[in-house]
């Protein structure tokens, strides 16, 4: 894989937060310049020039004198029409056949290519989708962030866009009226076999919990 430059890795993350992820929406100001760059794990010149790339784009636009919006533009970029819950419901079981052939090979690319960055912030992410387990919160929000950092250490354009439907069936998945209990345990468990083998750096390993972490929500879910 041909080595990115750190402006480029960093206007695809911030594209990811604002097209994939929706963290920041269509007429949102950034985030302060320092304290993003901060979250990002870039210098302010790095950060600069990514927010430029994303201008050029149509992406970002400069209010001079108020600072750096996102564009209506982020609103027409494709979530596959998979942005109402109801409807994901109705298709759970397609999505969650789409996870599991999906989500096992990005968790070995990403164990693979994840930089190291990228490896601590998925063992962040996961643990504390265990706090949010093991506190009685509502873990939807940090579950998606987990499986997001795993996509996003693949470096896969392609697989990145297919997270608005990882986001909004792992959301599903979690507001589910039954078994909520099971789920949560079995997740808790599996995401533990998941990060061990993140943490030993076995891309297999990881591949074949994530492959089991899928068959245990499925099975949990009546969607076999």
């Amino acid at each position: 894989m041909s080595k990115k430059s750190l402006a480029q890795q960093t206007t695809e993350r911030l594209y990811t937060m604002i097209a994939v992820e929706r963290q920041i929406t269509p007429g949102e100001k950034l985030p302060n310049e320092i304290h993003l760059a901060q979250d990002l794990g870039v210098s302010r010149t790095t950060l600069r020039e990514a927010i430029h790339r994303l201008v050029s784009q149509g992406l970002l636009e400069v209010r001079r004198g108020r600072g750096t919006f996102v564009t209506q533009e982020a609103d027409s970029i494709n979530d596959y029409g998979f942005s109402d819950l109801d409807q994901v419901r109705g298709q759970l079981k397609d999505l969650f056949e789409l996870r599991r052939i999906f989500e096992p090979s990005a968790a070995r690319l990403a164990c693979q290519r994840a930089t190291e960055q990228e490896m601590a912030d998925i063992l962040a992410k996961g643990e504390e989708v265990d706090r949010c387990i093991r506190e009685g919160r509502d873990r939807t929000q940090a579950d998606r962030d987990f499986h997001a950092s795993i996509v996003r250490a693949t470096h896969n354009e392609y697989m990145m866009r297919l997270l608005p439907m990882i986001n909004q069936a792992v959301a599903a998945a979690v507001e589910t009226g039954e078994q909520k209990e099971q789920l949560a345990e079995d997740t808790r468990r599996d995401h533990a076999l998941i990060m061990d083998f993140f943490r030993k750096g076995d891309a297999l390993g990881a591949e074949h919990a994530m492959a089991v972490h899928m068959h245990h929500s499925i099975d949990v879910m009546g969607l076999d």
